[in-house]
């Protein structure tokens, strides 16, 4: 990997499961600087004009192909936003894997503020992985506030994958997405807060042409003196099938807020929202101590199962 030290490549390992270069189109960017690049015959990655991010184009056609574009910043008290541009071609079928890893050994906040905007064409087919990750030991904030815009053409398919387990002290994830017919949308969220860490996710997701679709999942734990707030909004505005769901534990002293909302303004606009919040079962932890292991060793076993 050019132009990275130790602390980022780990980071990179981190959010991105990168332990060398990868195979494909790439993007490496620390503190707010590019650190490497690939392009490929079908996917071409190029700077916008004006220094603010990046624009990755994907060809028609493009099939099995992946693109990685993972942000790190080491130096506290940096701070940034970033606008990257995806459009992918009709009938492709590609993989993005993006994410940010941030480590604080200082006294300043550390913050990056990513905008991505996925233009994803008829019949393409997209998977998007984007995972979050904190570390150090300084008293700065590790703060991330990911906006996430989707806008899909018909019988497009975009399945998203959201991941924050560990080390963000603060972050508002917005995720708006309108849906052509024909379109799926699927969004699985896994999230995991502690000490006095807060998070927000917001999703926006407007079914707009008839046999569209969307799933939107959040599997949470809560622990200590941290809290939570997820507002997913459904809206149907045609035939069309949507749900939303929101299972989170709650621990110690935390606070989790659910917030389904569902806006049906067709009358077969099927739509439905579940939330179940609660504290892990004692007969779960009795049945693993039954085994041999400790309340704690228990406890991070069932979290483990539960967020995977």
């Amino acid at each position: 990997m050019l132009k990275l030290d130790e602390i980022q490549k780990r980071l990179i390992s981190e959010v991105a499961d990168l332990h060398s270069v990868p195979e494909g189109a790439y993007n490496f960017r620390a503190n707010g600087e590019l650190a490497g690049r690939n392009s490929t015959a079908n996917i071409e990655i190029v700077s916008k004009p004006d220094g603010s991010g990046i624009d990755i184009h994907i060809k028609p056609g493009t099939k099995h192909e992946s693109v990685h574009i993972p942000v790190v910043l080491s130096n506290t008290g940096y701070k940034e936003t970033v606008y990257n541009d995806f459009f992918i071609g009709e009938d492709s079928d590609v993989l993005i894997v993006a994410g940010c890893g941030i480590d604080n050994c200082g006294a300043g906040d550390s913050q990056h503020d990513g905008v991505h905007r996925f233009f994803v064409g008829r019949g393409a087919k997209a998977k998007y992985v984007e995972k979050h990750y904190g570390s150090g030991d300084g008293s700065g904030k590790r703060i991330l506030n990911p906006v996430t815009e989707v806008y899909m053409e018909p019988e497009s398919v975009m399945e998203m994958e959201m991941e924050q387990i560990k080390g963000v002290d603060s972050t508002v994830r917005t995720t708006v997405a309108e849906l052509k017919e024909g379109a799926k949308l699927t969004v699985r969220e896994r999230l995991m807060t502690h000490g006095s860490q807060d998070a927000v996710s917001e999703y926006n997701v407007t079914l707009k042409g008839e046999n569209s679709a969307a799933d939107v999942v959040s599997r949470s734990v809560a622990r200590d003196d941290s809290s939570q707030t997820f507002n997913a909004r459904i809206t149907g505005a045609a035939p069309c099938s949507g749900h939303t769901e929101c299972d989170a534990i709650i621990m110690d002293n935390a606070r989790v807020l659910a917030v389904p909302s569902l806006d049906a303004q067709n009358v077969d606009a099927a739509l439905v929202h579940e939330a179940a919040i609660g504290k892990i079962a004692g007969e779960q932890l009795m049945k693993l101590m039954s085994l041999g292991l400790t309340a704690a060793e228990a406890e991070e076993q069932i979290i483990n199962g539960f967020l995977k």
